[in-house]
């Protein structure tokens, strides 16, 4: 049976419809399945988490390849049918919880794989969310390949100080070294959504930056120039919480030959960073 038959057998017998509130498409293309299978390069010693299996389409070719596979549902209705449809594998745990509020490292230690691999298609309304949560945990992932809207997927690898970057876009570079691998259509779905999708790769940078003195402020700094990204940096931060007296801040900018107009998008990631340490 090919997986759109596959597919709408399983949600006719479980009385299955999407459901748009969580984002539900099915996918239904072989060859995407297998080509991010490949991309993420998924063997016998990876432990692989996979956010929101839904029918366990791409599951299906995790558990055959993976060492262990762990899926973390929220829905109810999916809980029971990955249950059952992966009764005879003694590879797979499934969880049925919001993958924002699980605790990620005391998922992952009390497993004993030597790398930890996140795959998912991620539902487009919570993508954001999501890979920042993967990011910000400092979990000990070797990768995260998954498929987003193509349009969040360019902001995602985007380089920094260019129009295509968002605030986001500097967490993605802060952390990773960010991958567009494919394209896929909408056609590779049931039911098919308005755009397109992109699966892209994001390889954990495993050491932690040294010459940052305050994370949570530089990310504040990010967050609010990118708030009201039209404004000034001046402006922007000047009507913040975070407090930074404008003077200061002009001072700060003379000293790096950082013109006092710029706009928030037009600063790298470096730049923000040498800001941040300066202030």
């Amino acid at each position: 049976m090919d997986i759109l038959n596959e597919t709408k057998f399983i949600m006719k017998k479980y009385n299955i419809t999407a459901n748009k509130s969580l984002g539900q498409n099915f996918l239904i293309d072989e060859d995407v399945i297998l080509n991010t299978i490949k991309s993420a390069n998924i063997g016998k010693e990876d432990l692989v988490i996979e956010i929101g299996p839904g029918l366990g389409t791409l599951t299906n070719e995790l558990v055959k390849n993976a060492g262990k596979v762990i899926c973390v549902e929220l829905d109810k209705k999916m809980i029971q049918i990955l249950k059952d449809r992966f009764m005879l594998f003694d590879n797979i745990e499934i969880i049925n919880d919001d993958i924002l509020k699980i605790d990620l490292n005391k998922l992952i230690d009390k497993e004993k794989y030597p790398n930890v691999k996140i795959v998912a298609n991620l539902p487009y309304y919570i993508t954001t969310p999501i890979i920042m949560k993967l990011l910000e945990t400092r979990a000990d992932f070797e990768s995260i390949t998954v498929m987003v809207q193509k349009e969040v997927a360019d902001r995602l690898c985007a380089k920094t100080g260019t129009r295509e970057a968002g605030a986001i876009t500097y967490g993605v570079e802060y952390y990773s070294e960010a991958t567009k691998l494919f394209t896929v259509p909408n056609t590779s779905f049931i039911p098919s959504p308005n755009v397109e999708s992109e699966v892209i790769n994001l390889k954990i940078k495993k050491e932690k930056r040294k010459d940052v003195k305050d994370e949570d402020k530089l990310f504040k700094i990010i967050k609010y120039a990118f708030m009201q990204r039209r404004k000034t940096l001046m402006n922007a931060l000047q009507n913040s919480e975070i407090g930074i007296d404008k003077e200061e801040l002009k001072k700060v900018l003379n000293t790096l030959g950082i013109d006092e107009r710029v706009r928030g998008e037009a600063l790298t990631l470096e730049d923000f960073i040498n800001i941040t340490n300066l202030l």
